[in-house]
């Protein structure tokens, strides 16, 4: 989920963007759409042996677990004109019957208009937003971050235009600089669901995304995504996970990998590490945004605002660390 408003003017963004070509030559935006293979094809980590289970969130109890969450409070927007204000209140984040629940509402808000790591740049500090909705962002950030392994997500997905569901990880520090010189790790999102697409198989939104942000610091940043229709979202939960080891993070969906993509297709304009910034670790964080650039701007465009609240669901989340220790095949190292 990208975190800075990247959404230019044509003119302007096709002058910044070829000029930083013809500077790095290197794409500055890649976006592919890939399908799901054949199971037979593809790695299923799920399969592979040495996998050790290092950290989770079953979401067991009756509270959101604050050792290993915190809160984000804003109403920022998140640098792409979202639309709610992100709230700590069980309104929009609650465990009901063994699941975490991020609820977005339709209900006007006020509160602190940036989040607190902007808060020293700007000249008011303590300004005020009103936003139409509310919802909930929740991050292992200061608690539990993680340098490589396998994390996935199982979860049901909310519907609607306007709608945005993510599953995604920022660095714990920002070693080569700000966003997104120092990286972003999009496992999951999702805009828009269900809604009528000529395009899409059985004419509902479906697609997924799985994507990186990396290069320099924005506007100038640069992205590595891939899109695949997964009609399934649509029925039921379903699990999202990466696997990620040095110069390469893969993609799954319910266990099977989609999508790869390795150091030679990202990089850091201040870093000459090969595996910069994805060397680093980084915390988790899931939110469930309305409105804002990417949904606003695809399918029907703009924010149903029939059909509040609505629920983002999750059943767990669980990381894993690649501890080789047999001779199996086949293995958590690499899969062979």
């Amino acid at each position: 989920m990208c975190r800075f408003a990247f959404f230019l003017p044509v003119a302007f963004a096709a002058a910044s963007l070829a000029a930083c070509e013809a500077q790095t030559e290197r794409p500055q935006k890649v976006i592919e759409r890939v399908a799901l293979p054949q199971a037979e094809s593809s790695r299923q980590p799920s399969d592979e042996s040495d996998w050790q289970l290092v950290w989770s969130d079953e979401f067991e109890g009756t509270e959101i677990d604050r050792a290993k969450w915190t809160f984000d409070v804003d109403c920022w927007g998140g640098g792409n004109e979202e639309q709610q204000c992100y709230r700590d209140d069980p309104q929009n984040a609650a465990i009901e019957d063994g699941k975490l629940i991020i609820t977005a509402r339709r209900e006007e808000h006020t509160g602190p208009a940036y989040p607190p790591h902007m808060r020293g740049n700007v000249e008011n500090p303590d300004a005020q937003a009103t936003k139409p909705y509310t919802s909930a962002r929740l991050t292992t950030r200061g608690k539990q971050s993680w340098k490589y392994g396998r994390i996935e997500v199982r979860t049901k997905l909310p519907q609607g235009q306007g709608t945005w569901p993510a599953i995604w990880m920022l660095p714990e520090g920002n070693s080569y600089g700000g966003w997104a010189a120092s990286g972003e790790i999009d496992i999951m999102e999702a805009v828009n669901l269900g809604v009528d697409c000529d395009d899409c198989p059985g004419g509902k939104e479906s697609t997924v995304l799985g994507t990186l942000h990396f290069g320099t610091e924005w506007p100038d940043n640069a992205l590595n995504s891939s899109e695949i229709y997964v009609p399934a979202v649509l029925d039921g939960f379903r699990t999202f996970g990466i696997v990620w080891s040095p110069g390469r993070i893969e993609w799954s969906i319910d266990g099977q990998v989609y999508a790869v993509k390795e150091a030679d297709s990202w990089w850091s304009a201040n870093s000459k590490e090969a595996d910069a910034p994805f060397d680093q670790p980084f915390h988790l964080i899931l939110n469930l945004a309305i409105g804002g650039g990417l949904p606003e701007e695809r399918n029907g465009g703009g924010i149903d605002t029939g059909g509040f609240p609505k629920h983002f669901e999750i059943d767990w989340v669980r990381v894993w660390k690649c501890d080789r220790q047999t001779a199996d095949i086949p293995s958590c190292a690499g899969g062979n």
